[in-house]
């Protein structure tokens, strides 16, 4: 008899709770997983109106609160954290109690602990060493990467603890060829404890009824007829480069070319409204701030082009969901973009920062939608198949098992 598997996963984001990408990343691998068979828990941030626990599509869920006020993100952090290790050792001390520590015997669980992200590393790496369990880590971006380098003194210290997470972690995973070299550079990670496991998207989202009548009318309250329509998706911060979208934007209007640019995602984003405004383009960028999955996905349908033209980008999943969709993708060549769109041949990749490079990407998929929409339908057809959470959840639980087995081993 196969022995059952559990893993606690500890991420301070998991939805309704969105900050990020870590929040859908780990609610669709732990599905999938759960589907696999994997008896998964995750320990989480609370959110207003979510249950503080709640079992969904197979996956447990506990949230907590941070236990006292706090002055600053980091302290904010170490709060959450502390409540989070108080529940998830009240849940691994039930489970020790009734099977053992999956060593004695054959039919007891194999346990494992998988922190997302340095946020998670506190409660991770105490539970490690009280219980002793083996630490999977999965490290979905850097201090580093995000700031082009680490400039202030709590860059430096959200640094530090990366460096510790990867030091604690048996094996540490990464979703791009790109994030293991830069873990290996700036975290100095063990290249044999690495693992590159793609992220993944759920691309029968995408297959909704969306009649031509219908798209036509909610396309409509986006762009004129005449407009091409591009849509931009992601956080309102520097790394994401909305600021060189918006500066081609302009360049392709003053040109001649009708262009509208609907920008969707939370944070700050007066610098942005700030810049279409002193370019003269303010009526020609839609700021919709954080918009529901439907809105989203109906967004892809109906634009001409969705951009992605980040300064720093470990991955890029809204890159995939754009391509499930079937919309054309130009993207930057900046980190795990190029791995996941190949120029001519799923979408097309311009020069990282630079707006005549982003100008003529566009050009290219305005000047030849044909084209472009044949670049869209192969690069539907990859995610289909290379982009899948089944796959991936297969990899992870792969890295899980030779965990465990060498943790066996290893008499710790």
């Amino acid at each position: 008899m196969e022995k059952v598997l559990r893993v606690l996963m500890l991420s301070w984001e998991y939805p309704p709770r969105i900050v990020g990408g870590i929040a859908r990343h780990v609610e669709e691998l732990s599905w999938a997983l759960a589907r696999s068979g994997v008896d998964v828990h995750i320990v989480t941030c609370a959110f207003p109106g979510a249950a503080a626990e709640e079992t969904y599509n197979g996956v447990h869920i506990r949230r907590v609160e941070p236990y006292q006020p706090t002055n600053d993100f980091v302290h904010w952090v170490q709060q959450l954290n502390a409540a989070m290790y108080d529940s998830a050792a009240d849940l691994i001390g039930s489970w020790l109690r009734s099977h053992g520590d999956g060593k004695r015997d054959g039919e007891s669980p194999a346990i494992l602990l998988h922190a997302h992200d340095w946020v998670a590393h506190y409660s991770a790496a105490r539970l490690k060493h009280e219980v002793k369990l083996p630490l999977v880590a999965t490290i979905h971006a850097t201090e580093h990467g995000r700031n082009q380098g680490i400039h202030t003194p709590q860059q430096r210290y959200i640094a530090s603890v990366e460096t510790e997470l990867v030091a604690e972690s048996w094996r540490t995973i990464v979703c791009s060829d790109f994030m293991r070299d830069e873990v290996r550079h700036v975290l100095a990670a063990r290249d044999d404890a690495l693992d590159v496991i793609p992220n993944a998207i759920a691309a029968e989202k995408f297959a909704f009824d969306f009649p031509a009548e219908e798209a036509l009318a909610f396309r409509a309250q986006y762009a004129a007829q005449e407009e091409r329509l591009i849509v931009f998706s992601g956080r309102m911060v520097r790394e994401k480069g909305c600021h060189i979208l918006i500066e081609a934007v302009a360049a392709l209007r003053h040109a001649g070319t009708q262009v509208k640019l609907v920008v969707v995602g939370g944070g700050d984003r007066g610098a942005l409204v700030s810049r279409a405004s002193d370019l003269g383009i303010a009526p020609h960028v839609y700021f919709t701030g954080f918009v529901p999955d439907d809105v989203l996905l109906r967004l892809y349908r109906v634009a001409d082009a969705a951009v992605f033209p980040s300064l720093y980008e470990p991955f890029g999943i809204v890159a995939l969901e754009a391509m499930a969709a079937g919309t054309p993708v130009v993207v930057s060549d900046a980190g795990g973009l190029k791995e996941i769109v190949a120029h001519d041949s799923t979408g097309t990749v311009v020069w990282s920062g630079s707006v005549d490079s982003l100008v003529w990407g566009l050009r290219r998929v305005f000047d030849d939608p044909s084209r472009a929409r044949a670049l869209a339908v192969r690069a539907q057809s990859v995610v289909q198949d290379r982009y899948n959470w089944d796959r991936v959840a297969n990899q992870t639980r792969g890295i899980y098992d030779r965990v465990w087995s060498e943790y066996l081993a290893s008499g710790w």
